[in-house]
């Protein structure tokens, strides 16, 4: 064989190994420069019970659709009013924040439920004997504040024990349920279901839990966002349902490998009582676990008008199948 074969040959590999190597480097901005950055308000600090969307990132499934997303850990009605003025697209908020911002005029729209079951509830030392909602009569009941997911839910309690607030003394004590009760400063607080009973018993303490879910079926925590978003933009409110779906389908699978990821977010998660957490996850997985992830019921949207009247924190029924849409969520 002659030379210039030879040398036309390496010549040849050279100039297709440079032309692999040039459309590699090429790629890669471009792709990044195709994601969009959401900043998605959380409503709570970072938790292990937010391990969904921790996994949702941690295995690229936002990236995969396009998305990047950056937590946001402000309060829950900051990323209401962010989403409901259109200088957020999306925000992690229960129903009844929907409503009460739809009746002030806010365009936001529940997209996705994220917990099937109402997560709130209250939790008693056992020896209090508060069994029931109508065991709270004459109580003293500590609870963040009078706002929130908690608030609704102890109304919801006291109605179907059919009891006002007139009958309990109502203690405003911020986050801190487990020390107060453990400490008896109050005969009763009002928790997530999933989180404080489960620390209050690896603490040693007998406890009874009263759900709100038991008594009543309302709308909690999902994702939300806005009318303008859904009209102009609905491929992205696509994109970011079933991100976030996946999410909370790879947790409820594997909620071992679910759980370290969440390390990686949660700072000294690692340092506490891993059992405790773990325990707080599983118990999470319970209240979002339905046959259809991510559908809102109308009946549940219904209950949860019905008991921001009788509290009068709306002013009057709102049109509820504008507040939600089951349209993004794929079977």
């Amino acid at each position: 064989m002659s030379k210039r074969p030879i040398i036309f040959i390496i010549l040849l590999l050279a100039f297709l190994l440079a032309a692999c190597g040039g459309a590699q480097t090429e790629v890669a901005p471009v792709a990044e420069a195709e994601l969009t950055h959401i900043r998605l308000p959380m409503g709570y600090i970072p938790n292990v019970q937010y391990t969904p969307f921790y996994a949702a990132v941690d295995l690229g499934e936002f990236r995969d659709v396009g998305i990047e997303v950056e937590f946001d850990y402000s309060f829950e009605t900051d990323g209401v009013a962010l989403v409901g003025a259109n200088d957020l697209q999306f925000a992690i908020a229960s129903g009844e924040q929907v409503l009460l911002a739809r009746d002030q005029g806010l365009p936001v729209v529940y997209v996705l439920a994220w917990y099937n079951k109402f997560p709130v509830g209250v939790v008693a030392k056992s020896e209090q004997g508060i069994a029931s909602p109508e065991d709270l009569a004459g109580k003293r009941i500590g609870l963040p504040g009078l706002f929130g997911a908690s608030y609704i839910g102890l109304r919801a309690l006291l109605d179907a024990g059919g009891l006002t607030e007139s009958d309990v003394t109502l203690d405003s004590i911020g986050f801190n349920q487990v020390e107060a009760l453990a400490t008896d400063q109050e005969d009763a607080v009002v928790i997530y279901v999933a989180n404080e009973p489960v620390q209050l018993r690896s603490l040693g303490y007998e406890v009874d839990v009263i759900a709100v879910s038991d008594y009543m079926q309302l709308v909690s925590n999902g994702l939300i966002t806005n009318e303008q978003t859904i009209r102009e933009n609905p491929d992205l409110v696509r994109r970011m349902v079933q991100a976030t779906l996946n999410g909370i389908r790879y947790t409820v699978t594997h909620p071992t490998d679910a759980f370290e990821i969440s390390t990686k977010f949660v700072e000294g998660l690692t340092d506490a009582d891993t059992h405790v957490q773990m325990e707080v996850l599983e118990a999470s997985i319970q209240l979002y676990q339905r046959e259809h992830l991510g559908y809102s019921d109308l009946e549940a949207w219904k209950n949860m008008q019905e008991v921001l009247l009788e509290m009068g924190m709306l002013t009057s029924p709102l049109d509820l199948e504008a507040a939600f849409t089951n349209e993004f969520i794929e079977d």
